[in-house]
């Protein structure tokens, strides 16, 4: 087995092997508005659930040159966003949304995705996705990097609201079959959901 000291890898090395080992990961596509109004889209891997009570989410959002990219930026001085889980059907779209523009230009003007007035918060959600979750910003933290500039930033959203198309939702379950969501892995890969299977807990 090979053993690696991550201080004796460079930023990038250490990036390549948690992106293939951490693996698959769920992509969430997060929607934000800046304070001149325009609403920003894009895609992360680095996403998951932090607790049900209340329900909190985690998105980090790495930095470029310790410089907030627009979500995070838009995250904090609005105090919310809307993450909505991608799904085979948009995938492609959200992708797309992960083109680098100026501060002012809005990513969904070049994607086949709408958006749609969220119920709980001013910044609209994506009207394709399965699933949104209006989210208010309960904490953010910077962390990591080097030089005093931190290398991410860490967005704890709390859900103020839930939307979830109706066919998926039976009994208090999501349908995982039709929710077809996607998950990122390493490069340009991405995978589906693949084969399900049960354990029971000891």
């Amino acid at each position: 087995m090979i053993s690696l000291d991550p201080l004796e890898l460079s930023e990038r090395e250490n990036y390549k092997f948690l992106i293939g080992s951490i693996i698959p990961r769920p992509v969430a596509l997060v929607s934000t508005i800046s304070s001149e109004g325009v609403v920003n889209a894009a895609p992360f891997s680095y996403f998951n659930i932090v607790s049900s009570n209340p329900p909190m989410i985690s998105v980090s959002v790495q930095r470029r040159k310790g410089e907030q990219k627009d979500t995070a930026r838009n995250a904090q001085a609005a105090g919310e966003m809307v993450v909505h889980i991608t799904d085979e059907t948009i995938v492609e779209a959200a992708n797309g949304t992960a083109i680098e523009l100026e501060h002012n230009q809005s990513e969904l003007d070049r994607v086949p995705l709408s958006l749609i007035p969220s119920t709980k918060l001013k910044v609209p959600g994506i009207q394709e996705a399965k699933v949104r979750l209006e989210c208010m910003v309960e904490r953010m933290i910077p962390l990591g990097g080097t030089d005093n500039e931190p290398g991410c930033d860490l967005i704890i959203g709390k859900i103020v609201h839930y939307h979830i198309r109706n066919d998926l939702y039976d009994m208090g379950k999501i349908d995982p079959i039709g929710l077809q969501p996607v998950s990122r892995l390493a490069g340009n890969s991405y995978s589906k959901l693949g084969d399900i299977f049960e354990l029971e807990r000891p």
